[in-house]
């Protein structure tokens, strides 16, 4: 059984946001997936389904960025899970635009959502790491992270988004390199043209 997370902030205002990239990367896993609808369980919008023949949680936290980890640690409370299970997809600031990494264990990199995980559940879980790119100016992030993507950058988001369902068979049975390869020659053409503008 494994546990995916999506990082973002509950509510209409937010649902477009560059923060909010982890519930579009699990409302499009739900709607690819899953025949039950979200419900409002474990402090989030939760649901469970299968993939591969796999069971598979998925898990909206609704306790905003900065309490991600509570909603997170009872979903692993009920099922009794371990930190190993759990995969949290978020933005990332320390990458471009439409780049995606993993990474299990290390710090949280000033990320309040991956902050609160960790201190609810360690280090132990993997990370999706989905690039957002850096406004340039530290003092500009919190209004960059919170602004809505450009028109510019939908269609690198939507083929991102898209890949990341489409081969989530790959992450789950632990076939890494094949996931970010996939997703990258997906992804690349769009990011280069955006890039060029």
């Amino acid at each position: 059984m494994i546990l995916l997370t999506g990082l973002g902030n509950p509510g209409e205002k937010f649902k477009n946001n560059r923060h909010n990239i982890g519930f579009m990367i699990a409302d499009q896993i739900a709607k690819h997936y899953f025949s039950q609808p979200f419900r409002s369980k474990f402090f989030g919008d939760f649901s469970e389904g299968k993939v591969n023949d796999d069971r598979v949680l998925l898990l909206k936290p609704a306790t905003f960025m900065n309490n991600s980890g509570q909603s997170v640690m009872a979903v692993m409370n009920y099922f009794r899970l371990s930190s190993e299970q759990v995969i949290v997809f978020h933005d990332e600031l320390d990458l471009e635009s439409g780049k995606i990494r993993l990474k299990r264990g290390g710090g949280h990199g000033g990320h309040n959502g991956l902050r609160s995980v960790h201190a609810h559940i360690g280090e132990g879980y993997k990370r999706v790491r989905l690039g957002i790119g850096h406004p340039g100016i530290k003092n500009e992030v919190s209004n960059y992270v919170l602004q809505d993507f450009a028109k510019e950058e939908q269609k690198w988001l939507s083929v991102l988004i898209s890949s990341i369902s489409s081969e989530l068979r790959l992450l789950l049975t632990g076939n890494e390199p094949e996931f970010m390869n996939r997703i990258s020659l997906a992804v690349e053409p769009f990011r280069s043209s955006r890039l060029k503008l």
